[in-house]
């Protein structure tokens, strides 16, 4: 993936995120349960963590080119979408088949963040 599509992902998600975070302490306050107001919480926590990680990774690849970087943004972006998305959905619908997906996006971010590890690995042995 190029610099730009995570550029662009980092922004509609950050975008994303804030919305939700509104939506859900503003609209859904007295709607939703406390523990589907946690999920809602956790859901925008962990997609603002994971936004600024992206566009971290999107910066990096600028000066950087490399493919631990790419699959380290991969598995932000594709965290997000599996972890935060099922947990938006999760505390809008309940429905708890969707705790099944979240796990996999949870692994998503482990990768993410493992890869940027190897990737800062790598590049120390290269200096």
């Amino acid at each position: 993936m190029t610099v730009r599509i995570f550029l662009l992902f980092a922004s509609i998600s950050g975008f994303v995120a804030v919305g939700m975070g509104a939506f859900g302490a503003h609209a859904l306050r007295g709607l939703l349960s406390e523990l589907l107001m946690q999920v809602m919480q956790t859901a925008v926590q962990y997609q603002f963590y994971h936004t600024l990680a992206l566009l971290a990774v999107a910066l990096l690849l600028r000066h950087h080119t490399s493919r631990l970087l790419s699959g380290s943004g991969v598995a932000f972006a594709t965290g997000i979408i599996l972890f935060s998305g099922s947990l938006y959905v999760l505390a809008l619908t309940g429905e708890h088949w969707l705790g099944a997906i979240t796990p996999f996006g949870g692994i998503a971010f482990l990768t993410g963040w493992f890869l940027l590890a190897l990737h800062a690995l790598s590049n120390q042995r290269g200096n």
